[in-house]
């Protein structure tokens, strides 16, 4: 399982593994993939700073990226806006009573936190200055293009960027704004998706930006097999994300039983693409809070970054409840296959193995 990329990052797999652990990241990077740590949840600097300090020291030299969430059009904000004033009370309300519906607890006095403000363009930007400080090898964005100063920052440092597509022509944009690396992520992915298949958007993004731009198929992906088809789309490499949330490594960012019965018996239909999460359309796990989004009398998602906003402490209190039937969660289809939790390095055996017998197969079939 050896393309290009591997050689461009000095990994013996093109396997890139999205994921807000940093213990998880660490364990795909000491296993011969990428890991890439998303930086969204980082409202102080400084914590990001203390963590890639962290990864610097627990990768064993190995490479690993970050990944940010920076639109290209830099946003009018600043820090005498009052965010919060701008959600209306009318959702406010609804979110409190939904939770008190639902039978979600308050949090204990003085505990939960503000929303996460990663999603504001002046965090983003900070975590890119600390990212900068460090050694990542590739920073990604979540939202597409990064402005045009940003790509430049990085490739002044070495540093390859990454954007996500949904469609042909947004991989096309991002090439001429020097994007180096296609992100091609499928409908069935989790969090923020678009609406093409990965089976139809892999080589449709291949095809547009041509041989000279390596394509990471994203979406769905979660067996050796998966990763074979997606080499054979053209892509180079793969884009994991849901897949990690079911590692013990995992566990050290977010451990609960709610968490884990949620994800271990969900089957691929039982997530659903909604804007509830934070303003853009991102596919959740299906639950009683999703469900609840979807009722008549429901108020329309704020856009972002004040749906994230809102719905921050919301989240708190259902992941602190430990309810699955409740559990907020962004995952991809490919839930249907995490059914137990392993360690990341078993799974990136099981990838690589599954791989080389779908080769190995369809090898024998060729001839």
């Amino acid at each position: 399982m050896r393309t290009p990329l591997c050689d461009t990052f000095g990994i013996d797999y093109p396997i890139f593994a999205f994921t807000p652990s940093e213990h998880v990241a660490a364990a795909v990077s000491r296993a011969g993939g990428l890991g890439v740590l998303g930086c969204v949840r980082f409202n102080d600097p400084e914590e990001l700073e203390q963590t890639l300090t962290w990864l610097d020291e627990n990768t064993d030299g190995k490479p690993y990226g970050v990944d940010i969430v920076m639109p290209m059009k830099i946003p009018t904000e600043g820090k005498s806006i009052d965010l919060q004033a701008l959600i209306p009370e009318e959702h406010v309300t609804f979110v409190e009573q939904t939770l008190q519906k639902l039978g979600v607890p308050p949090l204990p006095e003085g505990e939960g936190r503000e929303g996460v403000l990663g999603w504001l363009h002046s965090v983003a930007r900070s975590h890119l200055d600390v990212a900068l400080r460090h050694r990542p090898v590739l920073i990604a964005n979540a939202l597409g293009s990064p402005p045009v100063d940003v790509i430049e920052k990085c490739h002044e440092h070495g540093i390859k960027v990454a954007a996500l597509a949904g469609a042909a022509k947004h991989a096309l944009s991002h090439v001429q704004n020097g994007v180096d690396i296609i992100v091609a992520q499928g409908y069935e992915a989790g969090g923020h998706t678009g609406e093409v298949a990965s089976m139809v958007l892999q080589p449709d993004i291949v095809d547009a930006v041509g041989p000279d731009v390596p394509v990471l198929g994203a979406g769905g992906i979660g067996s050796g097999r998966q990763v074979a088809a997606s080499l054979a789309l053209g892509s180079q490499g793969v884009w994991t994300g849901s897949i990690w949330l079911g590692t013990e490594e995992y566990q050290n960012l977010q451990s609960n039983a709610g968490w884990t019965t949620a994800f271990t018996r969900a089957t691929s239909s039982d997530t659903v693409r909604t804007r509830i999460y934070t303003g853009k359309p991102a596919r959740l796990l299906k639950t009683k809070w999703t469900e609840a989004w979807a009722e008549e009398d429901a108020p329309s998602p704020l856009p972002m970054p004040l749906q994230n906003l809102l719905v921050a402490d919301a989240h708190n209190r259902i992941n602190a409840s430990g309810d699955p039937d409740v559990i907020s969660m962004p995952i991809g289809q490919i839930v249907g296959r995490m059914n137990d939790v392993r360690p990341v390095a078993d799974v990136m055996a099981d990838l690589v193995a599954e791989f080389e017998e779908t080769v190995g197969r369809l090898e024998s079939i060729r001839k």
